[in-house]
């Protein structure tokens, strides 16, 4: 499943917002991303970032998720792979990722593409989470909410005295 924005942002500051765990709530289409767990930004291939997380058909409401940096090339792609870690501390991905794929269209102007890849999901897991977990629609509000958050500040916009 894909979806694709034109934003007028440079292709460096929109990989600069999702390289930053911290702003993946406030890009979340499904509003299941609650708060980072490790902040520190996405800077190598097989990083983990963990994730607070919340869904009303989950088994615990709350919950957290690792996920695995498995594409880094800035600026131009970021991708994980999403799962869980084991009590034990050993990490489990499910066989589902989320990449972002940057072309710039000029100076200040980026097609970004989101891509949700569930194709290598095991049969025991697709028994209890129907693939994919939410609509299109999902990608694209992550698409507005991204380019809202990646677009420059206006020094009008500010209140002062």
């Amino acid at each position: 499943m894909t979806a694709t924005l034109t934003v007028a942002v440079p292709a460096a500051r929109v990989f600069a917002v999702l390289a930053d765990p911290t702003t993946h709530a406030a890009i979340d289409g499904t509003g299941w991303v609650q708060e980072p767990v490790d902040r520190a930004p996405l800077t190598e291939v097989g990083q983990i970032f963990r994730m607070d997380m919340y869904h009303a058909n989950h088994p615990d409401g709350d919950y957290q998720v690792a996920n695995k940096v498995q594409v880094l090339d800035p600026p131009r792609a970021i991708g994980w792979l999403t799962g869980e870690e084991k009590g034990d501390g050993h990490l489990e991905f499910g066989g589902w990722m989320w990449r972002y794929d940057l072309a710039p269209l000029g100076p200040s102007e980026t097609e970004v593409t989101l891509t949700y890849d569930w194709s290598a999901v095991p049969p025991f897991i697709r028994e209890y989470i129907q693939f994919p977990p939410f609509g299109p629609e999902h990608l694209a509000n992550s698409l507005r909410h991204l380019a809202e958050l990646a677009a420059p500040r206006s020094p009008a916009s500010k209140s002062g005295g």
